[in-house]
This record gives C-alpha cells, sequence and structure tokens, in this order.
C-alpha cells in the first residue's frame, strides 16, 4: 500500500487523473471502476478538463459503478447511476452503453448480484477502481463486519451510514436501508486501487485502515492485502497516522519512472 499525503483535493485529482490518463493512453479500451460521494469529485473535474482542453479520449473504455441503493425508481437523483451519470460520464465521451451499474430494482437481486459480478468478469475485470472510505472505514458499502472475501451482494446500512448520506436526501427517512455493492473480494480482484479520503472527519478510518490490523470491523483494511492499492489523502486526513513523515519522505523520494 503506497500512502501519498497531498496538500489538497486539486492535487489529489491531477495525481489520480494522471494514472487514468497512462491508462487510458496505454489501453484505450481500459475498465474503470467508479464511486460516487465527494471524495472522487476532484477527479471526475479534472478528468472532464482533460476530455475537453486535451482531447483525453474515453471513447472505447467501460465503467463499472460501485454500489447502488435498493428500491430508488429509475432516474432518482440520487440514484448511483444518476449521480455518476451527472458527475462523471456525461462529461466526457463514453459510451452511455459502456457505463454498467449494480440493478436496485431487479425483482430478483441475487440474481442481478451474479449478473453484475459475470458482467466485470466477462470485461477482463477493473483495471483501475476509484473508492472512498466512510469514517466507519467502510468501501463500497462493505460495512463493518464485512466479509474480506465477499462478492457483489445486498447490505442493510448500518445508521451511521444513512446519516452520513441523508445530507442528499430531504430527510434520514428517504434514505434506502438496504444497497447492492461490490462485495471486498470483487473490489480486490481490480489491478490498480486508488482510494482518496480529504478532510479531518477522514483521519481516524485512514489510520485505522492504513496502520491497524486487517480485520473485518474496518473493511478497507484489506487494501493492505493488495498488490497495488494507493491512498491519496490531504494533510487533515492524514493527521492522525504515526508514520506520515516516512510516507512524505517515500513519495518525495520515489523514482520518477515508477509511476502511481
Amino acid at each position: 500500500m503506497e500512502v501519498v499525503i497531498l496538500p489538497g483535493t486539486r492535487q489529489i485529482g491531477r495525481l489520480a487523473a494522471d494514472a487514468i490518463e497512462t491508462l487510458l493512453r496505454a489501453k484505450p479500451d481500459a475498465v474503470l471502476g467508479l464511486a460516487t460521494g465527494s471524495s472522487p469529485l476532484p477527479v471526475y473535474d479534472e478528468l472532464s478538463r482533460r476530455h475537453h482542453e486535451e482531447g483525453l479520449d474515453f471513447s472505447r473504455a467501460h465503467a463499472f459503478a460501485l454500489d447502488e441503493y435498493v428500491g430508488l425508481e429509475p432516474g432518482h437523483p440520487e440514484s448511483y447511476r444518476e449521480v455518476i451519470r451527472r458527475e462523471f460520464t456525461d462529461r466526457v465521451n463514453i459510451d452511455p452503453a459502456n457505463v454498467h451499474s449494480p440493478d436496485g430494482t431487479a425483482e430478483d437481486l441475487p440474481a442481478a448480484c451474479q449478473a453484475y459480478e459475470d458482467a466485470i468478469r466477462e470485461r477482463g475485470g477493473v483495471d483501475l477502481q476509484l473508492l472512498g472510505v466512510g469514517t466507519d472505514g467502510h468501501i463500497g458499502f462493505n460495512e463493518p463486519g464485512s466479509s474480506l472475501a465477499s462478492r457483489t451482494r445486498i447490505k442493510t446500512l448500518i445508521e451511521q451510514t444513512r446519516k452520513d448520506n441523508a445530507r442528499f436526501f430531504r430527510s434520514i427517512d428517504d434514505v434506502p436501508h438496504h444497497v447492492v455493492t461490490q462485495g471486498l473480494g470483487t473490489i480486490m480482484d481490480a489491478r490498480h486501487v486508488i482510494l482518496i479520503a480529504t478532510g479531518a472527519r477522514k483521519a481516524q478510518a485512514v489510520r485505522d485502515f492504513v496502520e491497524g490490523p486487517v480485520a473485518a470491523i474496518c473493511a478497507a483494511s484489506v487494501l493492505q492485502l493488495h498488490p497495488h492499492a494507493t491512498v491519496l489523502i490531504d494533510e487533515a486526513a492524514a493527521s492522525s497516522l504515526r508514520l506520515a513523515d516516512y510516507y512524505r519522505h517515500t513519495f518525495e523520494s520515489k523514482p520518477g519512472w515508477q509511476g502511481l
């Protein structure tokens, strides 16, 4: 796991976008894993700018979303399919047919979960997965206690997650109790994972998953076992790390040819 501490969100967005641009130029039909929430927004903004100003091409790329609420009607503004369309895919030239999301409205949800796993596998797996992290260490909607080997499945949200997400709805009563999410095992299959965390509210979660034990109580800690996991954080999110100075030194001393 590589931990990179940067001054702010603009620098984080640029560095993550560099990795995605390098991937797309080497592999135009790359498979991207997309996350929602505030963490990836600087990345999406920078990728959109590069598309419009520098011609970065997404026309052959595919994308798979991490998760989706169960029960929101098609087109609901807070469904993650709509959020990803609004925040990213409508702003670049990716083919809408190549953008995939879990189906939270399926009559047979377990079958829909398996179909999503199959679709990822049929595309050759995810090349680069973007992630945020919850205040309790969840990634995707893999809440504390999730199996480290889990696959795409239905999960019940804990109340803290519903409270955290209530700001996107009229009230917490409108936040669904259930979701469909890629599992931790699914996420671990991605060839490169980039997790972004900013702000002091994420400092405890960052310390737990970067420097704590690998344990189901902190789902993101499974990334310690990933062969190519990159953690991009600002100074506030890094404030509780014991080895912050070492991480800074390591990144400053990194050979340019190594990339992210």
